[in-house]
């Protein structure tokens, strides 16, 4: 069973559960899936792959987390306390990503591997870290390890 079939499963759960801020979460899922299906030309009804899923969930959280700061720059934190929570949910179907301390060492290998010796070719080593990263860490993570190694 593919994540995208699980979280059609608990759309279920969260309306006899009758706990909003999870059933508003996954609608809102769903309904990012399915544009993401019909943009990538395919029908509604067909499901996302488990790599197409943590693409959009990952979107989602990205989307929560500016609005979280816009809000609370604005002073609503009652608005902002509500994209808090719908957050909570988005990330408990991501996969946990690496600390900076876990990504310094393979920053470092990477460094050695292409020769990087200065923040010119910083984008170089960031492509060729994102492309064994994707999925497992954060890319502004990676940036902030990358500069600070060869700063």
């Amino acid at each position: 069973m593919t994540l995208h079939e699980t979280i059609k499963g608990q759309l279920k759960e969260a309306m006899k559960a009758k706990e909003e801020v999870r059933l508003r979460t996954v609608r809102d899922m769903l309904t990012a899936f399915m544009n993401e299906l019909v943009a990538t030309g395919k029908k509604p009804q067909d499901t996302l792959d488990n790599e197409g899923v943590i693409k959009v969930i990952t979107r989602l959280s990205k989307q929560r987390k500016d609005s979280i700061e816009q809000f609370t720059k604005a002073g609503r934190d009652d608005l902002a306390q509500t994209e808090k929570d719908e957050l909570a949910v988005l990330e408990t179907y991501l996969p946990t990503l690496m600390t900076q301390d876990e990504i310094r060492p393979l920053v470092k290998a990477k460094i050695a591997e292409l020769g990087v010796t200065d923040k010119s070719k910083i984008g170089l080593l960031l492509g060729a870290l994102m492309k064994d990263l994707k999925g497992k860490a954060d890319g502004a993570d990676v940036k902030v390890v990358a500069e600070s190694l060869l700063s």
